[in-house]
């Protein structure tokens, strides 16, 4: 890969002396949906796909970006004297959010760089190619700049820049589970305090398989900063009964004693799905620590459900690839995964059931939403790395 990267360079640019290769993993998250930016928790992991770019440092300001999977577009030029997102600029406004977002802690950049990037996450799919491409980006200013951040600072760094710089009002999850990433481990995350660790996921014959719907979903334009705005005023009713300084700070029991508080049933199903989703994450851990992978699966298939009903976020195309999934035997549990709106399903399924999994949803599929789905059989990966 690392010489595919260095010939795609050398091919846009002339030649590849001086350029270094770097690697940045997607995600996915297993349980724990639109909790992390309602201080709960997340157990995501991060993938062996993700996100590749060369990248060699300029003598002068330019900045010049292409992407091996947007070729059409070639070569999209800036400078460090344009760090300001514009629609026009269209993916590159994510390395130049990290690179504005360096800035703001004092990591200037002292000159420009050419950077080729290739990902081999599906596209728009929920599986943090954003917040890889970030990761990626924060890795190579790191190394080419002689910069000194950690990999948790690479994840703080990234959020600010989706937050401030491309207007997305996400929680820490993914860019924590790119850049935290550790081969065969989730990563069990508390997003209130950034305490974390890691669980071995242990398959014994089985398989995590991601349907990709192929609807393609943006998180900007799409309901994700009104449903973190419901659960905020939600949160704020909440307070003025009890004492607490984030939805996740409640149990089941409490949340059921004080919902009185929230005038809006809109609101009171999305806070209901926060709380009961975090409580789910949790005991889905146990669960998995306890090797009841079969417990687990339940709470995957609950937190669906959950998604669908309280918190309105999975559609026509995930809800036929769930339902599709739970039919078949050899699947352990199913479910939505990122924020929804189009994306991804995550399933543990059995090695021998695999190929009917993919051919008998794969059909349910196709039939009723009237395009295909791509499956991916997938491994659990490590963090960003030079290669």
């Amino acid at each position: 890969m690392k010489q595919q990267m260095l010939d795609h360079f050398a091919k846009v640019f002339g030649e590849a002396d001086g350029a270094e290769v770097f690697f940045s993993p997607g995600r996915v998250n297993l349980i724990g949906e639109h909790t992390d930016y309602n201080g709960g928790h997340v157990f995501p992991c991060a993938l062996t796909i993700g996100t590749y770019c060369a990248a060699r440092k300029r003598a002068d300001r330019k900045l010049r970006f292409y992407s091996v999977n947007f070729s059409g577009r070639g070569v999209i030029e800036s400078s460090l004297d344009e760090l300001r997102p514009d629609k026009a600029a269209g993916w590159t406004n994510y390395p130049k959010g990290m690179m504005w977002a360096f800035a703001q802690r004092g990591m200037k950049m002292d000159c420009g760089l050419d950077m080729v990037i290739f990902g081999n996450i599906p596209n728009g799919s929920g599986l943090s190619s954003s917040a890889s491409v970030e990761v990626l980006t924060g890795a190579a200013l790191r190394a080419l700049y002689g910069f000194e951040v950690s990999n948790q600072d690479l994840a703080l760094i990234g959020q600010y820049a989706e937050n401030n710089f491309n207007g997305v009002n996400c929680g820490i999850m993914d860019q924590f589970a790119v850049a935290m990433g550790k081969k065969d481990n989730a990563i069990f995350l508390d997003t209130n305090t950034l305490q974390f660790e890691y669980a071995p996921v242990v398959l014994d014959g089985m398989k995590i398989v991601i349907a990709c719907s192929n609807k393609k979903r943006g998180l900007a334009d799409s309901k994700y900063n009104e449903r973190r705005s419901e659960c905020e005023t939600a949160l704020a009713e909440l307070q003025k009964v009890c004492e607490i300084k984030a939805l996740g700070d409640l149990t089941e029991e409490a949340f059921e004693r004080y919902k009185g508080a929230i005038k809006s049933p809109v609101r009171l199903r999305r806070a209901r799905h926060a709380v009961y989703e975090n409580r789910r994450t949790v005991r889905a851990v146990e669960a998995l620590k306890n090797n009841e992978i079969g417990r687990f699966g339940k709470l995957m298939n609950d937190s669906h459900v959950s998604l669908r009903d309280d918190y309105e976020v999975t559609g026509i195309e995930l809800d036929t690839l769930v339902e599709a999934a739970w039919k078949i035997d050899g699947v352990v549990g199913s479910r939505i995964t990122g924020a929804g709106f189009g994306g991804c399903t995550v399933s543990i399924v059995k090695e021998e059931a695999i190929d009917t999994f993919t051919a008998q949803v794969g059909k349910a599929y196709l039939e009723k939403i009237g395009y295909a789905a791509d499956f991916y059989v997938v491994e659990i990966g490590g963090g960003p790395q030079k290669l």
